[in-house]
């Protein structure tokens, strides 16, 4: 049998090699998501922060955008009644459709939660209806169920003796209008993912709740609450962003009247921008959504940081 002498050299030069390889390979992985990436970042940037930039650089020109007028635009907005009515309309219409869309969906989505498992895939295609068919499409079945000459409910309600309802005629049944049809069409995006929120929760923790007498409010409170509190900050935080943003619910339904007390950002910004010829101040007003929305987002992000570094 040969001795082979002991080399400590060799012995500790493979780790390093291996680590070095490995170090060699995730870099050239990185690459290679980067690479496949790519496509999606540029998508991105042309059609996000290339409009994003454009309109901010809209926002400081004349309405015939041949000469630069710096923040005017924003202080004619500032003087006008008009604005001021679209910023209270528009967080109105947003924090009210979130709020019932989050608890029409989080009830909704308790029900299914509860229905046995052959059961829930019907369920969940017919819930999931109002959310997949197109705004537009949708939008216009509600405008005919307002109609003021044929309107279904209003039919419906005379045969109990309630007078005719003017749904989109009266600045304040407009208002509930817009809000509702806002509410059956995103309930469903709540529904869904506080469902799926549900099913991550372990039945052990319900178990645990229950040994220690716990009743059904309890359970809900210390248990389903806590463990789903992350989805709700993220979906709310999605939606909020996106009712803000709505267009075509408002626009098929009243487009901002009667006498403007249900224009939103998007509406009264595309009125003044693309109907009345002056796209830099249409450009100021739409963005006005970006404080608000950048507000709420530090907010909801934050509080779901801290609980991610409590825990």
């Amino acid at each position: 049998m040969v001795d082979i002498p002991y080399q400590p050299g060799r012995v500790a030069a493979a780790p390093r090699r291996r680590r070095g390889g490995l170090a060699a390979m995730m870099k050239r992985k990185s690459m290679v998501a980067f690479l496949m990436a790519l496509p999606l970042i540029v998508l991105i940037g042309v059609l996000v922060v290339y409009p994003a930039f454009y309109a901010v650089h809209l926002s400081t020109l004349n309405k015939s955008m041949q000469r630069f007028v710096g923040f005017d635009n924003f202080l004619f907005l500032f003087k006008r009644d008009t604005f001021w009515l679209v910023v209270q309309q528009s967080c109105i219409f947003a924090i009210t459709a979130v709020v019932f869309k989050a608890l029409l969906g989080f009830i909704v989505a308790h029900f299914v939660h509860n229905v046995p498992a052959k059961g829930q895939r019907k369920w969940r295609g017919m819930l999931l209806v109002p959310w997949v068919i197109p705004p537009a499409m949708s939008t216009l079945a509600w405008l005919w169920l307002f109609d003021p000459s044929y309107s279904a409910f209003n039919y419906t309600l005379g045969m109990f003796g309630i007078g005719p309802i003017p749904w989109t005629g009266d600045a304040g049944w407009a208002r509930f209008s817009v809000i509702l049809v806002n509410i059956w069409y995103g309930a469903p995006f709540f529904m869904i993912m506080y469902l799926a929120a549900l099913k991550s929760v372990p039945e052990q923790l319900y178990e645990a709740a229950a040994i220690d007498g716990a009743n059904w409010w309890q359970k809900l409170w210390y248990v389903t609450l806590p463990m789903m509190r992350n989805i709700i900050a993220i979906t709310t935080l999605f939606s909020l962003i996106v009712t803000f943003a709505n267009f075509d619910i408002v626009r098929i339904l009243t487009a901002g009247g009667p006498l403007d007390h249900t224009h939103i950002f998007a509406t009264w910004a595309f009125r003044i921008g693309i109907e009345g010829s002056d796209i830099p101040l249409g450009a100021s007003v739409s963005l006005f959504m970006l404080p608000i929305l950048g507000v709420a987002a530090i907010f909801i992000l934050r509080d779901i940081n801290k609980r991610g570094n409590e825990s």
